[in-house]
């Protein structure tokens, strides 16, 4: 409607109401688009930022990204990250991460330039028919009924000030659900009232994103900050052709005067000895660190994902790493709930997953930004002193989903790899080959050595068709009809080393449980199906099942 017809108000129909355009966001509307949902995404700002916010995802989270868009278009700059060094100020090494390794069929440890992550999500979210992506918007309400929730949006007076034709449509949409994953200062959050617990720290960082001139050779192709007392510092490659300098802005500093482009280049060159010669900068802004975790993740039918339910430190790259953690969790989930399959309880279970596996990497986080950030001299002394003393104590373990949707074994304990990603690796299935997950699919999916229907009833065959649960049958060589050859071993290895005849994968690539023989199979099923809040009544079908 135009000014002169008066304020409109539409309200349309839509499963799934996204507000926030980020890397959170962009994984549930790819995911819930591609399981054929009605997705509506609201986003403030008209065009994609452009530039780096994050520099690193791990390789569990780039399997996340192979199923949300195209992993090559994402990766096209990347580069893996193999160190991650703490130095004390005189450069001694206080802490060597080795970050080598493989994980869910990529690099343990990936530099990344965000754009592109983004971009290969919304590209494949975009090209679906039954997502809308509504940019240049802001959300100015949200109402809940019980049945349904409505979101309501204008557009954003920064987007379109100053246009002539700016629209004053105000649109309404009714949905099932609302995720608000529209980052630190979320409208969502704050409009359903929801308390952070903060961890008291508010650190200041300038960040310093340049592109390469000219080929400095692998000076910046590792990650390294330096615990100097007189003023921490850091940089970290940006994939392959750009690397990120930060620097801590000590009490008393003015914001401005390290924003101003002039003073970060000259502390380049007095600290790195670099020069508009040899780096471009492309980004030159000051961020505060406010680690905190929301006291509820969800009220009603919205959820809270990404930087609107936690903020971290940056120490363990693991912020944007998170929060697509929680939009394929909530993705997966939602999509049961929709299809009628699942009892709304399962949503229940988002929380009491998410939220530990959070809070240890945030708790862990902090520790490291201590060690970086330490000023008193006395302090500084002694934890250098532990360090090398070798009596540091450890770092927690990297955590995995322990509650939720996940077997329990009949202790009552989980087994050591349940809640962890499984692997990947690279397979061949009659003329295709290449990573297992774009060969043999996503989903739910059973791995086995046998084939598994002998010890499967009628019942757990018709679950299984109508979770879209399917099953392969993994070997060293492709010879026999229906084997997928295991090419880099990690399937067969996998099984080996945990003792499963048989393992059972969640969508999100998370071990759900696995059996030591397949007559322990039917349990584990049960078992998933019950975990599932698996609705009562839904009429059984005699499925044909492929063993591929």
């Amino acid at each position: 409607m135009t000014s002169s017809e008066g304020m409109a108000d539409r309200k349309d129909r839509r499963d799934i109401a996204i507000i926030g355009c980020g890397p959170t966001g962009l994984t549930a509307a790819s995911l819930l688009g591609q399981a054929g949902h009605r997705v509506i995404v609201i986003e403030r700002w008209p065009d994609a930022y452009g530039l780096p916010r994050l520099s690193h995802i791990d390789g569990e989270t780039a399997r996340l990204v192979q199923s949300a868009g195209d992993i090559e278009h994402a990766l096209r700059d990347a580069s893996a990250l193999e160190q991650y060094f703490f130095y004390d100020d005189r450069g001694d090494v206080l802490i060597d991460m080795d970050w080598r390794g493989d994980n869910s069929g990529f690099p343990a440890h990936i530099a990344i330039f965000q754009p592109e992550i983004e971009e290969a999500m919304y590209l494949r979210a975009q090209a679906l028919p039954n997502v809308e992506f509504l940019r240049g918007w802001e959300v100015t309400g949200i109402e809940q009924d019980g049945e349904t929730a409505t979101v309501s949006a204008h557009p954003w007076e920064g987007a379109w000030k100053g246009a002539p034709d700016q629209p004053e449509e105000i649109r309404s949409f009714e949905v099932d659900f609302v995720i608000g994953a529209d980052g630190a200062n979320s409208f969502t959050r704050r409009s359903l009232g929801i308390e952070r617990f903060s961890y008291g720290k508010h650190e200041r960082w300038l960040n310093l994103d340049s592109e390469y001139v000219r080929d400095l050779g692998g000076r910046f192709t590792k990650g390294a900050i330096y615990c100097d007392p007189a003023r921490a510092h850091m940089f970290i490659p940006i994939g392959k052709s750009r690397v990120r300098f930060e620097v801590r802005l000590l009490p008393g500093e003015e914001t401005a005067h390290w924003e101003d482009i002039k003073n970060g280049l000259g502390w380049l060159k007095k600290q790195h000895g670099l020069t508009l010669d040899d780096v471009k900068p492309i980004r030159n802004v000051v961020y505060t660190f406010d680690p905190a975790i929301a006291k509820c993740w969800k009220q009603g039918r919205v959820l809270l994902a990404g930087d609107a339910a936690h903020t971290m430190m940056p120490y363990m790259g693991q912020g944007a790493c998170s929060g697509i953690r929680d939009g394929a969790n909530l993705a997966w989930k939602l999509d049961l709930v929709l299809a009628g399959k699942a009892d709304a309880a399962l949503l229940e279970t988002y929380e009491t997953e998410r939220r530990p596996h959070v809070t240890v990497i945030t708790e862990t986080s902090n520790m490291l930004g201590a060690v970086a950030n330490e000023d008193d001299l006395e302090k500084v002394a002694a934890r250098n002193a532990m360090f090398r003393s070798g009596n540091m104590p450890p770092p927690p373990a990297f955590p995995r989903v322990e509650t939720g949707v996940v077997h329990t074994e009949v202790d009552g304990r989980l087994h050591p790899a349940t809640g962890a990603p499984t692997p990947q690796g690279r397979v061949r299935l009659g003329e295709r080959e290449g990573r297992m997950d774009d060969v043999a699919g996503s989903g739910f999916l059973i791995v086995s050595r046998q084939d598994p229907l002998d010890v499967l009833d009628a019942t757990a065959r018709a679950f299984l068709n109508d979770l879209g649960c399917r099953w392969i049958l993994v070997g060293e060589t492709d010879t026999e009809s229906g084997i997928m050859q295991d090419i880099d071993g990690d399937q067969l290895r996998y099984l080996s080393q945990n003792g499963f005849a048989a393992y059972l994968r969640r969508p999100d690539f998370l071990l759900f449980g696995g059996v030591s023989e397949l007559s322990q199979l039917p349990g584990l099923i049960e078992d998933l199906r019950a975990k599932l809040c698996w609705k009562a009544g839904r009429p059984v079908e005699m499925p044909e099942v492929s063993a591929a």
